[in-house]
């Protein structure tokens, strides 16, 4: 598969299991690099640094794919952030100008 495109995904910790199915069950994505514990902040998830001050904690998901899978992936994070309200989570597509094989 030639990768021409890269989903990045940040979002709430709390909201792991659900994301994964998105990935694996809903948009039948199996190859990927998940950072957890990721630290940071937005607009409409707030401050999360892991301490006693700002809890809680992000995982970072990066997602190597065609562009139609990244446009799926991205409906599919939509859709979740939809249903969940309150917890975050965000998606961002960039190209991919070069991969070693």
């Amino acid at each position: 598969m030639k990768t021409t495109k890269m989903v990045f995904i940040s979002y709430n910790e709390a909201i792991d299991a659900e994301v994964m199915e998105i990935l694996g069950q809903t948009c039948a994505l199996n190859n990927y690099t998940k950072i957890p514990g990721v630290f940071g902040k937005g607009n409409s998830s707030g401050t999360h640094m892991g301490d006693d001050i700002w809890p809680g904690r992000n995982n970072l998901l990066m997602v190597g794919c065609s562009e139609s899978e990244a446009r799926e992936l991205l409906a599919a994070a939509q859709g979740l952030r939809s249903s969940l309200g309150k917890e975050g989570i965000k998606a961002f597509v960039t190209a991919v100008d070069a991969v070693t094989e």
